[in-house]
């Protein structure tokens, strides 16, 4: 069979170039702007999108000072889990036959230790009364310079109602979502009317920083430590901090507290990209830090996230 000579244009046929259509429409692709972010900076809140091992999905978080925010409330969520709320009973009972009895026997032991530690034959007298009650005095006031600190302090809150984290699998869902006035713990947010109002499924397009992918924390982990993604873990150890918060999970919070060993492979992540004798030295501390323990951890906290995941299409 012959070979075919390739295609040639006739004379007053035009050759394809860069100016064609169809390359102008590849340009159009690869020059596509981001999505406009004035409208979340405006009104101080972010798209987010979290892979779980269920699925992705897309939610919002804001950042606000505690004073401002009404904590979400987990009662009914806590009931739906009959184990959980048969411990909280458990524990309950205990606390008031232990903890009040420890508080009232570690109140007597001060009043006793303070007895013998002052000279045998002196008693208390009106001065230094005075000095001890003013000393109390300036450790409530610290203490309640310490609380309205913390009222100050911005805390993470998601779209969330009743103690789930709300997914929502498409940005036309949770658009939908938001405009329908269903009750949820961000309408509590002064911009959340606005937004419901001018919010479209084209805003929403989470930053690269607002992108988390806890589905693959586990299998990073199992890899070994020359497989160990740093930006994924941190980003996760984030989100999961985020979320623990949000939603009221003490034993996630407490897995990722400061001093634990995920804390410490945390810290150890963020050694380990800086350059210098810091990075080395965060190099060397992740080598010690058992994978096997890392993504047991892991497992666990992805686990209880998922629990209070309510997926919406």
């Amino acid at each position: 069979m012959a070979r075919q000579s390739p295609h040639r244009p006739d004379a007053d046929e035009p050759e394809l170039d860069d100016t064609t259509p169809s390359a102008a429409e590849d340009e159009v692709e690869v020059d596509r702007p981001a999505a406009d972010r004035a409208l979340w900076d405006e009104l101080r809140v972010d798209p987010v999108e979290i892979a779980l091992p269920a699925g992705t999905g897309f939610t919002l978080r804001a950042y606000r000072p505690a004073r401002e925010l009404t904590p979400t409330d987990v009662a009914e969520r806590d009931q739906d889990d009959p184990f959980l709320a048969r411990r909280q009973v458990v524990e309950t009972e205990d606390d008031e036959e232990v903890v009040i009895l420890d508080e009232e026997f570690a109140a007597l032991t001060a009043e006793e230790e303070e007895d013998e530690e002052r000279p045998k034959g002196r008693r208390r007298g009106t001065a230094e009364a005075a000095d001890e009650d003013a000393e109390d005095a300036d450790e409530d006031e610290d203490e309640d310079e310490a609380d309205e600190d913390a009222g100050d302090e911005e805390v993470p809150a998601f779209l969330s109602h009743r103690g789930k984290l709300l997914l929502f699998k498409s940005p036309e869902s949770l658009v939908s979502f938001i405009r329908s006035g269903a009750p949820n713990d961000l309408s509590q947010l002064d911009s959340w009317n606005e937004l419901s109002e001018r919010v479209e499924p084209g805003d929403i397009a989470p930053l690269d920083e607002d992108t988390y992918e806890l589905d693959l924390v586990v299998e990073n982990l199992r890899g070994g430590h020359d497989a160990w993604d740093p930006t994924l873990l941190i980003e996760a150890g984030e989100i999961a901090r985020d979320l623990a918060y949000a939603l009221q999970l003490p034993a996630v919070l407490d897995m990722l507290s400061a001093g634990s060993s995920l804390d410490d492979l945390d810290e150890a992540l963020r050694a380990s990209v800086n350059g210098g004798l810091g990075g080395f030295l965060g190099r060397r501390r992740l080598k010690k830090i058992g994978a096997q323990t890392a993504s047991l951890g892991w497992r666990t906290i992805v686990g209880k996230i998922s629990a209070v995941v309510d997926w919406r299409d």
